[in-house]
């Protein structure tokens, strides 16, 4: 019997508040910008993240998808961190469907890029290359450990690309467990970005979606791209309620997530066959090195113990969430534990 889900914070389920404001959500047709619970989600978002406007779409990988397209046309590159989501777990839809070529800068430990690297790969360019025409960053940054970025970690990357000219489109999935790590708020972290998603569906628990925000020609033009790609949507109020819900009451308890987090990090750095740097344990994410070529069979171990983690070859991720309590940690420790006295020995 699975008792503690731990492979993302995309398991979460939704609060008792949240179901009953998607039960009396009050409806309209989005598509023709009358859906009034949408129109509310949409304007809180973009008033808490600093920018004119905002929309709803169905993913994170769709708000980063969009964002790219409405930015970058057939032809130009965007350049990406080469640990970055867009780069790595989005199939390449926006080389696919947009054309774009996306080059990698290097990330450091933290997950910020060199802005050197940033500058040189963003100059001027003779008729040979792609020009150059948006850049992207990523806060929290997923394969780094959850690191959050500071506003001053931002702007440092942000200033190098529009040194050339570039705009800047941050990926920000889990951008409030950043806020709340920082206790800063997420539009002094998207201040440097003309364009910033986050998603709905992770830390703030909601089932579906997340927000793209950003100036009000680039969310119009992110509209007709949804649009293009199957992505707007009729009743979406349903699934916005839960997100007017989710910004009122689950992004201060993400600190529950992030105390959660650092227990559990604290146990695994003191068991056989772990390598864990804990100073990048800041927000809801633990990643950990295990022995190479046995990361199957630690998740295959786990789950027989009832815990759930994602498989990897020696790189493995705990993510707490809404709906995980100290309690459950408990058990994943002393699941882990076991396996890794098993596996180590």
């Amino acid at each position: 019997m699975i008792r503690v889900d731990l492979r993302s914070d995309t398991v979460s389920h939704p609060s008792p508040e949240m179901r009953k404001a998607m039960y009396e959500a009050e409806l309209g047709d989005d598509v023709y910008g009358d859906d009034p619970t949408t129109n509310l989600l949409e304007e809180r978002a973009a008033e808490m993240l600093g920018k004119e406007a905002a929309v709803i779409v169905s993913s994170g990988t769709q708000s980063n998808l969009v964002a790219l397209l409405a930015q970058a046309g057939r032809g130009d590159t965007v350049l990406i961190g080469a640990k970055s989501h867009i780069l790595n777990a989005e199939a390449g839809g926006a080389s696919a469907l947009g054309g774009i070529v996306l080059i990698p800068i290097q990330n450091d430990e933290r997950g910020t890029m060199d802005p050197t690297a940033i500058r040189l790969a963003a100059a001027p360019r003779d008729h040979h290359k792609a020009p150059v025409s948006l850049l992207c960053v990523e806060n929290t940054q997923n394969a780094s450990g959850g690191t959050a970025l500071s506003p001053e970690e931002i702007k440092v990357m942000a200033d190098a690309g529009r040194q050339h000219g570039l705009r800047v489109h941050m990926d920000g999935a889990r951008l409030f467990n950043a806020a709340v790590a920082l206790e800063t708020p997420a539009a002094e972290l998207a201040a440097d970005a003309d364009t910033v998603g986050f998603c709905l569906s992770k830390g703030l628990a909601c089932p579906i979606g997340s927000v793209l925000c950003g100036d009000a020609d680039v969310i119009e033009e992110a509209r007709r791209w949804r649009k293009m790609l199957g992505g707007a949507m009729r009743q979406v109020g349903v699934i916005a309620a839960a997100g007017v819900v989710a910004l009122d009451t689950m992004i201060d308890r993400m600190a529950d997530d992030h105390a959660n987090a650092r227990k559990l990090a604290a146990a695994l750095a003191d068991m056989p066959g772990i390598e864990i740097d804990l100073a990048n344990v800041e927000t809801n994410i633990v990643r950990f090195g295990v022995p190479a070529h046995r990361g199957m069979e630690i998740q295959g171990r786990l789950k027989d113990e009832g815990v759930l983690i994602n498989g990897g070859d020696s790189d493995l991720r705990f993510v707490p969430h809404y709906g995980i309590d100290s309690e459950d940690i408990d058990i994943a420790i002393n699941a882990m534990d076991k396996v890794m006295a098993e596996v180590a020995g």
